[in-house]
């Protein structure tokens, strides 16, 4: 479909953002009809670049996001319900906002807000994705201001305000996201860093991504109804400190995927330290796990490099393995969470699982250490919360 363009005349304004942000990226022009600051009509807008003034996204327009689109310090990014924002295809095409940013994406149960590839024949990793950049307290740095950068656009991250507000996002869906910047450096589909529980999240989907669907890097903010469908990599992870809780969340793998949930203590892959000031330690509560049978070599929850996680209500259905635990003795203890009653599963099912429990921590627990009322879990009952608003 062709792009409509408005030139600056009697009857049209073009509204031209400029700034600057640490990634780089073009200044972002977005040309608009004079309709009082927003467009109305079937037009199809360019965004991209960084924003100077706050936009919003109203709809009945189609917007397409021919780049990285940066939300600064002290801007605020509104999208309406039933907004659908289009990607063109690359690694560094992406919606991030930053320490100070705010975005308002509030959709609806019947008109939610999605971001997806452009392509006529869309495939998993054909852009970026969501990422948001918070002030909360992360691990891999010493505490206190200090922030780290994110693997994507190189943008500030942690800090020491837990409740750290950054927006809302509800009924909000990512598709085919995930591409891969370098050998390193992959965007998710929803990427949280340092995010405080001032921030709202419920009612996310993570559909057909190449890599993560949903990665907490630090941070406490706490999210509910999340679905992930068809992620390439692992489906829900966390690390580098993330504190928060993880409620109804449903988790459905397809042909090619890793892990249902990957957890770390600490960020690994930086080797930032092995003995941080607090490890991660969500709560995560009604959970489900659907995997693609016990015949195939996978698992259903790692976790490693010292978290701990408290799990209540789960439902585990076709791994090899549900729970798999590793540690590297006193420089990443994760079994010692489990010791300390600070890692376990409350009310869990396995259905079509070969081994429940898998420790290769070095400390000596099993499975009634970790486990309290196998057989009682239910799991996410995702039909009761996902109509309308998610794809299968």
């Amino acid at each position: 479909m062709k792009t409509s363009k408005f030139f600056l005349s009697f009857i049209t304004l073009a509204l031209v953002l400029t700034g600057c942000a640490s990634d780089d990226t073009a200044d972002v022009i977005i040309e608009l009809p004079d309709t009082g600051g927003n467009p109305t009509g079937p037009e199809n807008t360019e965004i991209g670049g960084t924003l100077s003034e706050d936009l919003t996204l109203v709809t009945g327009v189609t917007y397409n996001l021919t780049g990285a689109l940066i939300v600064p310090e002290g801007i605020t990014l509104t999208i309406d319900p039933g907004v659908v924002i289009r990607a063109t295809i690359g690694a560094d095409v992406y919606v991030a906002v930053m320490q100070g940013g705010t975005i308002l994406a509030e959709g609806t149960s019947t008109n939610p807000i999605v971001f997806t590839s452009d392509s006529a024949t869309p495939n998993a990793g054909d852009w970026g994705g969501l990422i948001i950049l918070g002030r909360a307290p992360i691990n891999s740095v010493s505490g206190g201001d200090t922030t780290s950068t994110s693997e994507i656009g190189g943008l500030p991250y942690g800090g020491s305000i837990a409740d750290d507000n950054s927006g809302i996002l509800r009924y909000v869906r990512v598709e085919y996201s995930g591409g891969a910047a370098d050998a390193s450096s992959e965007n998710n589909g929803f990427s949280f860093y340092g995010v405080g529980n001032g921030t709202t999240i419920e009612f996310i989907q993570a559909f057909e991504g190449r890599d993560d669907g949903i990665e907490f890097f630090g941070g406490t903010v706490n999210a509910s109804f999340i679905s992930v469908i068809g992620a390439q990599d692992d489906s829900v992870d966390w690390t580098e400190g993330y504190t928060g809780s993880l409620t109804n969340v449903y988790i459905e793998h397809r042909q090619s995927h890793d892990k249902g949930i990957e957890a770390d203590g600490f960020n690994t892959d930086i080797g930032n330290n092995s003995n941080p000031l607090f490890w991660s330690a969500p709560s995560i509560t009604n959970l489900t796990i659907n995997g693609n049978g016990s015949t195939n070599e996978n698992e259903a929850i790692r976790l490693r490099a010292g978290t701990r996680a408290l799990f209540n209500n789960v439902l585990i259905s076709g791994f090899a393995e549900a729970f798999d635990l590793d540690s590297d003795g006193a420089d990443s203890p994760t079994g010692q969470g489990v010791l300390d009653g600070d890692t376990g599963a409350t009310d869990i099912t396995f259905e079509d699982v070969i081994l429940n429990l898998k420790n290769d921590t070095g400390e000596m627990f099993g499975e009634a250490e970790f486990f309290t009322g196998i057989g009682n879990g239910t799991g996410a009952d995702y039909n009761s919360w996902n109509s309308g608003w998610t794809r299968n």
